[in-house]
């Protein structure tokens, strides 16, 4: 499953429709496109002028010495043309810029937006190495197309027009049928052999996806490598990777080099055969000196951008390549959707009843059966269990992240597949078991809980999760970098922080998974106490292994592979001398163990 659909032809789209989804793009900014393929015309008709001024300037100064003088301003007029098909190209260029660099945001804006919306599955699958790097060369590809494409290729296809044109009007028919052979002969071999070499390129890029994807996952698990001593394994797992990538890059220079050789020999027998022709009129008496030197020196100039076409159509092919895989991305459909007519929750004195809720993550491996139960308004709702008894999904599917197979999901008595997605997220809080942090500094950390809280507001939150002195502590205290997904602080230290940033959101439902497990005995008592008062008039669902932590809520639920099978009040339930007696007896056990190891 870590394919995400990107290795597959299937997932391939048309080179057509690739194309296609630019053009909104570009047409935010029409008078600058508009203004830019003007300015190209006038480049190559400028261009094209050139040669035939320069035939002028020739025939005018072959004449016998009696008559000779100087083509002022013939000359003066090949300068100025010369320096006009440079200068419109690069005022081109330059208001063109702001298309590109504005279409390169918008569209990686818009991958990076999407991926945000895309279900839990699918990121739980996804890896993080390979996507960044698809989303990189498909936004580099974008830059390529947009210039090489409308300033490389149509500006030559019309260059060409133009010269077929002046020739098929002004000399033999043969000029025309001799260039037009060439063309297609050089067309022809550029698009065989590219389509050949195309199949390199695509193994290039994928295995490229592979050793970025294995060699973040890699960094990402240092310390899991240290522990193992894997340093020489995990570098052998990316040379393979390597591997395949440089037997693919060789093959593909080494068909370069043999289309280039092909490319070469064409144009160069269509030169040759374009002078003998010219050489032989200008013997002939029907053709002056200045025609051969204007035929050379069109052949010349087609020379250039036509072996330049060769590449870019090749550069083309390969950004549609790179950018398949990153559009591939968009095509990924959102398994969790707001309907169209979603409205906000109303999540004031909330009360959240799951009825008869049936769940799996996969369609062979159900994970809740026939869950029923509900959470008064202001009241905490313990749920307790074996691991992988579907405790942590209750919270998953609160939040949406999944949506049930059947029963359903009520927040006062509203389906939370009918609200929209925000205002339901923005109601509820959570403490989870693994805090993950971003590497930035504890004040964002805590910031992100409400980034538009002031200073003071974020101080407080840090006070209430007990964690504000040890922040002042450290030399930088509230900007200090916690690293990589927080390794730089102990456990503790993340989950108070990710408590101050529930608290700083101060939201209707609050959910704590697990939210002390990682703290000492002490510690844990302390924040235990702040977590019920912030906890006091909202609607709670604490998800907890260490029954001592929830043995004063108001209702206790027990699961066991996926069902309720006890509920009721601490006492009740030990008075039932079932499932929760046992894991109570067996907790207590524990701790006596642990007090006597301690002693000892």
């Amino acid at each position: 499953m870590n394919s995400i659909h990107l290795k597959t032809p299937a997932a391939t789209r048309s080179n057509l429709k690739t194309i296609a989804a630019l053009l909104p793009y570009l047409w935010e900014f029409k008078v600058r496109v508009i203004l830019s393929l003007s300015l190209l015309v006038l480049a190559k008709l400028a261009n094209v002028s050139v040669p035939l001024v320069l035939k002028e300037i020739v025939d005018a100064l072959n004449q016998p010495h009696a008559v000779l003088v100087l083509p002022v301003f013939l000359v003066i007029s090949y300068g100025v043309l010369r320096l006009c098909s440079t200068l419109f190209g690069e005022l081109r260029d330059a208001i063109f810029a702001k298309v590109t660099q504005r279409a390169i945001r918008r569209v990686a804006n818009k991958v990076f937006t999407h991926l945000h919306s895309l279900s839990l599955r699918f990121h739980l699958e996804r890896q993080t190495g390979g996507v960044s790097r698809d989303i990189e060369r498909g936004t580099r590809g974008i830059s390529f197309l947009l210039n090489f494409m409308l300033f490389n290729i149509l500006p030559t296809l019309l260059e060409i027009g133009l010269v077929l044109g002046i020739l098929i009007s002004q000399y033999d028919i043969w000029f025309s049928i001799i260039i037009f052979l060439t063309l297609l002969a050089y067309i022809a071999l550029t698009l065989i052999v590219t389509e050949w070499r195309m199949i390199f390129r695509r193994t290039m890029n994928n295995m490229d996806s592979k050793a970025n994807t294995q060699a973040i996952d890699s960094l990402l698990n240092y310390e899991t490598v240290k522990y193992f001593g894997n340093e020489a394994w995990e570098a052998r797992r990316y040379d393979e990777h390597l591997q395949s990538w440089e037997k693919a890059a060789v093959r593909n220079q080494t068909s370069l080099a043999t289309l280039n050789a092909g490319q070469s020999a064409i144009i160069a027998v269509g030169v040759t055969l374009l002078m003998l022709l010219a050489a032989d009129k200008v013997v002939e008496g029907s053709m002056t000196i200045g025609d051969l030197v204007l035929v050379n020196a069109f052949m010349l100039q087609l020379y250039m951008p036509l072996h330049f076409l060769g590449f870019v159509y090749r550069e083309i092919k390969h950004s549609l390549a790179d950018m398949e895989r990153m559009f591939t991305l968009l095509d990924e459909n959102r398994e969790i959707q707001d309907k169209p007519d979603a409205i906000p929750l109303n999540a004031h004195n909330a009360m959240i009843r799951f009825n008869h809720v049936n769940f799996s993550y996969e369609p062979n491996r159900q994970i809740l059966f026939d869950v029923s139960f509900t959470v008064p308004a202001g009241q905490n709702i313990a749920v307790v269990g074996h691991s992988g008894s579907g405790k942590s999904t209750l919270a998953r599917l609160l939040f949406r992240f999944y949506d049930v197979q059947s029963g359903c999901i009520l927040i006062n008595d509203q389906d939370i597949r009918d609200v929209t997605q925000h205002s339901l997220r923005a109601a509820i809080g959570i403490v989870p078991q693994d805090t993950v942090l971003f590497n930035d500094s504890i004040y964002y950390n805590i910031a992100y809980g409400r980034p538009d809280a002031t200073e003071e507001e974020i101080y407080v939150a840090a006070k209430s999760a007990h964690i504000h002195d040890f922040i002042e502590s450290l030399p930088e205290k509230y900007a200090t970098i916690v690293g990589e997904r927080g390794l730089k602080l102990s456990g503790g230290e993340k989950q108070r922080v990710a408590i101050a940033r529930t608290i700083l959101k101060n939201p209707d439902i609050l959910i704590f998974d697990e939210a002390t497990s990682a703290l000492d005995s002490e510690s844990e008592k302390r924040i235990q106490t702040e977590l019920k008062r912030i906890a006091k008039n909202r609607t709670t669902l604490t998800i907890a292994h260490r029954l001592s932590t929830v043995a004063d809520a108001h209702q206790i639920l027990v699961m066991d592979r996926g069902r309720i099978v006890e509920h009721g009040t601490h006492q009740a339930l030990l008075a039932c001398n079932g499932v929760y007696a046992r894991m109570w007896e067996l907790q207590l056990q524990e701790e006596t163990k642990e007090q006597h190891g301690f002693t000892s």
